[in-house]
């Protein structure tokens, strides 16, 4: 696996990283202990360095099946993980108070049994606590050798300059792919200005850019794709019109849809680093073999063509989630 750098300070991570947050949270009941940890474990023998958690996944259980999958690999791994939500329950609402961050270090610390975290993200901007606090608290944090690195989740441009001035961020995580380009207006550029690394999640549109999912595909009551007004069967049959399109392209080259999904991504910037998850070994297996697919400019030309003529329809999240987006 190739590697790529995040942010000015050079965070080495694999070209692609695992999203761990569906092994147990999000999407359905997700898979027993044992086997979570063995994906996460058969990750690393593939070549992934870079994993994906939260305390808010579960809450707080992902975290240690993250922590006890990979403490045999501790010093060749970089571990992820986030604060901002009261209790560590979405629902709950924000909470990143500078007491709040450092109560999420310390118990995430023990949760994934280590003595340090490699990159702490702000799940979410909390409006009510100003953004120099929240990057001044985990400046702190990183002089006591407690995190590596600071990172956001979905913040919009002017929260991004205003962490970046108090600490740098290494990071800025968002949901991009080939049906969700809105980083592309204003908050790639910043990126690439302040050298900061992005991390796409839902890289593969929560399953939809496999092409193995059409209007008639059912949910299980657990599974949040329920509540996306983007994944309505309506909406999923009126979008496939993308991934038939796609799938000329995956076609043509011999390699299955969702390996073309994260090669056009790997293909945007060199500092992007997408997380696709998984609960199966064999799209584990899949999405690793992404990072060997070279797109020449004729496949990039022909998925252009079909991004910029094909208007994806649906919100990706329900009304009540849209406050929580790009601040």
């Amino acid at each position: 696996m190739q590697k790529r750098k995040l942010g000015k300070e050079g965070l080495e991570v694999s070209a692609l990283g695992m999203g761990c947050m569906g092994l147990n949270f999000a999407y359905g009941p997700g898979v027993d202990r044992p086997r979570a940890v063995s994906l996460v474990r058969r990750a690393v023998d593939l070549g992934v360095t870079f994993f994906d958690t939260a305390e808010a996944y579960g809450p707080f259980t992902n975290e240690e099946i993250v922590g006890e999958a990979l403490a045999p690999f501790r010093d060749r791994v970089v571990i992820a993980t986030k604060f901002g939500f009261k209790n560590g329950i979405p629902s709950s609402g924000l909470d990143s108070r500078p007491e709040r961050i450092r109560q999420v270090a310390e118990a995430s610390l023990k949760r994934l049994n280590t003595d340090r975290i490699d990159l702490f993200y702000q799940h979410r901007v909390d409006p009510d606590v100003p953004m120099e606090d929240v990057a001044g608290t985990v400046k702190d944090l990183i002089g006591e050798g407690k995190v590596r690195h600071f990172g956001l989740s979905e913040a919009g441009a002017q929260s991004i300059r205003r962490a970046h001035a108090v600490q740098p961020v290494t990071a800025l995580q968002s949901e991009y792919s080939m049906w969700w380009r809105a980083p592309e207006r204003d908050v790639l550029p910043v990126c690439e200005e302040l050298e900061i690394g992005f991390v796409p999640f839902s890289p593969l549109g929560r399953g939809f850019l496999t092409g193995k999912m059409d209007e008639t595909t059912a949910f299980s009551e657990s599974d949040l794709r329920n509540a996306y007004p983007r994944f309505s069967p309506e909406m999923r049959k009126a979008n496939y019109r993308l991934v038939d399109r796609l799938m000329e392209v995956a076609n043509a080259k011999d390699v299955p849809l969702a390996q073309i999904a994260l090669a056009w991504l790997l293909a945007q910037k060199s500092w992007i680093v997408p997380i696709p998850g998984t609960t199966k070994m064999e799209r584990l297996q899949e999405n690793v073999g992404a990072a060997s697919v070279e797109l020449n400019s004729d496949d990039l030309q022909r998925i252009g063509d079909a991004l910029d003529h094909i208007e994806v329809l649906g919100e990706r999240y329900p009304p009540q989630a849209a406050g929580l987006l790009n601040r």
